[in-house]
């Protein structure tokens, strides 16, 4: 297949599945051998994941704008500004995705390339998505969360490292069970997506090795990435809302018997 083809089809498989609850990492295991792109494949790896970080940044720009303002020049006590909370939780619910991270790195790293143990985070994925469907509606907003619940969803993000279990799908559905507001439950997990990725790529970084005939791939799929990752984000945000996020699990359980016999 030709390989701006390749990168191209690989952009819209990581954008919509990052946001979509059936995990990138998982898809992308079981995809790349199937639509080999020349050049550094970590370097193009993370390209798609900050491709997708650009539909985040959009979405939600007037939470983050609310951070910097309240930051800034926000009135009131300082640690009472809705903003500062906010940036103060995300902070605690990357402590232990980053202490999870670095500690099992190798671990993770050796994952992507079992598609047996892709299959049963596949399997574990779709049966956390499938609980969540007795869920009653919660009344928590992202800034109205205590420290320890939102530790907790750190945690579940920690777990997401590896591949098959979805980082969207396990961090939502942790902020359910917390009692959040389903709205509320997905701007924090993606807004909680932003230090990952960027921590990710910053520690991967000194590993890069770019090439000049890996830069047109590279952007082809950073561009495909963020196209369909913006339509997946939307989406993923209506189904939450309305209740049906437990119904990926129909699409992950045979999912998962495909990648076990692979």
């Amino acid at each position: 297949m030709n390989e701006a083809v390749s990168a191209a089809l690989l952009g819209v498989i990581q954008g919509l599945t990052e946001f979509l609850p059936v995990s990138s990492s998982g898809h992308l295991v079981l995809f790349q051998s199937w639509l080999p792109v020349a050049g550094d494949p970590l370097a193009f790896d993370l390209a798609l994941h900050l491709g997708t970080l650009l539909p985040v940044l959009w979405v939600y720009r007037q939470d983050l704008c609310g951070v910097v303002t309240d930051t800034t020049k926000g009135t009131g006590p300082f640690f009472g500004r809705p903003g500062v909370r906010l940036m103060l939780l995300l902070v605690a619910a990357t402590i232990p995705t980053a202490v999870i991270g670095l500690s099992f790195e190798d671990l993770f790293e050796r994952l992507f390339h079992t598609p047996s143990a892709v299959g049963v985070a596949f399997a574990v994925t779709g049966a956390v998505l499938w609980m969540t469907r007795k869920i009653e509606q919660g009344n928590t907003e992202a800034h109205g969360l205590t420290w320890g619940r939102a530790a907790w969803i750190g945690l579940a993000q920690g777990m997401a490292i590896t591949p098959g279990i979805s980082r969207s799908g396990s961090t939502i559905a942790a902020g359910l069970f917390l009692g959040m507001d389903r709205e509320a439950a997905a701007r924090f997990s993606f807004l909680l997506s932003i230090p990952a990725i960027l921590g990710a790529c910053v520690l991967k970084f000194d590993d890069l090795v770019l090439t000049g005939s890996s830069m047109g791939p590279i952007a082809i799929g950073v561009t495909t990435s963020a196209l369909s990752g913006y339509v997946a984000l939307t989406v993923l945000i209506r189904l939450v809302r309305s209740g049906d996020f437990s119904k990926f699990a129909y699409y992950l359980w045979p999912l998962a018997i495909f990648a076990l016999l692979q």
